[in-house]
């Protein structure tokens, strides 16, 4: 593997998730969410698996630790997204429930690794 970040799980994992996202909002959110609430999460998403490759390229462990920091927020943002999406009735409460756990379990793994740092 020729970058850091493909060898850590939280960027994998990160990739998954932003995979369900994707799926969530083509298969799952109105057309009229298009401009609004789609690119949101997505971005967020995004976010999430960039500031993790991102940060573990940069040259001290306090960037890297910033850098989660931000993978950090990006998940909470991806949460606060399907709160939206099941509030407004776009998915049910098994689908909130499963990104709402990955992504939960995301984010105790990048809080014990900035820990570790």
């Amino acid at each position: 593997m020729a970058f850091k970040f493909e060898s850590l799980k939280i960027w994998h994992d990160a990739m998954d998730i932003n995979d369900k996202v994707l799926l969530l909002t083509k298969d799952y959110f109105p057309k009229d969410e298009q401009f609004i609430l789609t690119p949101q999460i997505r971005r967020a998403a995004d976010s999430i698996v960039l500031n993790i490759a991102e940060g573990s390229t940069g040259q001290t462990n306090a960037v890297f630790k910033t850098f989660l920091g931000y993978a950090l927020r990006s998940g909470i943002e991806v949460i606060s997204c399907i709160f939206l999406a099941r509030k407004r009735n776009y998915i049910s409460e098994d689908l909130f429930r499963e990104i709402y756990t990955d992504v939960e379990i995301l984010s105790k793994k990048i809080t014990a690794l900035r820990n570790k740092l």
